[in-house]
């Protein structure tokens, strides 16, 4: 069974994204074109790669994810380095250790850049704020002068995953052609995570035909749905609020394309209450939303007729 997929966004949650890819590997789904924002990235990207649900599962219980919360010494002196990193940096962390991170592990399966998979393979959702535009990677990097083939994965990765204030922007400049005329800051283009402007781009792959069947490929969202969506947050300072602003980005975006006219193409994962950002996860924690997206996988091919 031939499918597309698409894997939403939502932080730490998106472990529970490898439970729903196991359940879909026992269903014979076998993954011809992969998407995904933030988390879903990089769930995309390990699928692409080669990685299994299994090996995913593993990846992530080896790694503890407060590694990718670093930053200079200078930045953690209480009350006065977190604030002046954000003004300074435009970022509690800078999301090089995640990046470094995604590309190691990428390397175990001899994956760098795009030219390392098949042409459309993978695409990674990003949002440039500079032109206020949605940013679909590799493709869209032609317009900075990039050549798509040949940009890493984990840059790509990294972009995605740029929660706005949590982590840095990662800053591309202008090449060749797409940087003349304009001034030296003209030059520098702002990215970060692509649920900025959607977090579920499940359009993606719509009306793509089997070139071997001549029939429509059938598109999969991989959607992470929890026990905090509609709740009220508690906000007690700039941060707080920032995170509030960022749950309520990551639950409210392309709810009405969803449901519209998508659900019955949808696996919805209870994220049982875990925030989008508790990088402190235990692995209890872990191995529970693993198994949530292993049964919410294991209902919708259950029942989906494709």
């Amino acid at each position: 069974m031939l499918i597309n997929a698409v894997f939403e966004g939502g932080g730490v949650r998106g472990i529970s994204l490898a439970g729903a890819v196991k359940s879909a590997e026992q269903a014979d789904a076998v993954f011809h074109r992969l998407a995904g924002t933030s988390s879903g990235a990089i769930v995309a990207s390990l699928l692409a790669a080669g990685f299994t649900a299994e090996e995913m599962n593993e990846i992530i219980n080896q790694t503890p994810f407060t590694s990718f919360l670093k930053r200079s010494p200078v930045f953690n002196t209480k009350f006065i380095g977190p604030p002046l990193r954000v003004m300074l940096k435009k970022g509690l962390y800078s999301g090089e250790a995640l990046e470094q991170w995604i590309r190691n592990v990428l390397l175990e399966k001899k994956i760098s850049t795009f030219s390392d998979l098949p042409p459309g393979k993978l695409q990674i959702v990003a949002s440039d704020i500079s032109n206020g535009k949605i940013l679909i990677l590799p493709d869209g990097l032609r317009k900075f002068g990039f050549n798509p083939d040949k940009f890493e994965i984990a840059k790509a990765v990294r972009m995605s995953t740029s929660i706005p204030y949590f982590f840095d922007p990662v800053r591309l400049r202008l090449i060749g052609n797409a940087a003349k005329g304009k001034s030296f800051a003209g030059q520098f283009v702002y990215v970060v995570d692509g649920a900025l402007l959607s977090n579920f781009p499940l359009w993606l792959f719509d009306d793509e035909i089997s070139r071997t069947t001549g029939l429509p490929i059938p598109t999969i969202g991989f959607r992470m749905v929890g026990k905090k969506e509609g709740l009220p947050h508690t906000i007690r300072g700039p941060f707080t609020m920032l995170q509030a602003l960022f749950e309520t980005m990551l639950s409210a975006h392309d709810e009405r394309y969803i449901e519209r006219d998508t659900s019955f193409r949808t696996i919805k994962i209870p994220t049982l209450g875990v925030g989008t950002t508790n990088f402190h996860i235990t692995k209890a924690e872990s191995a529970a939303l693993f198994q949530s997206g292993v049964e919410a996988g294991n209902k919708f091919f259950g029942t989906w007729k494709g």
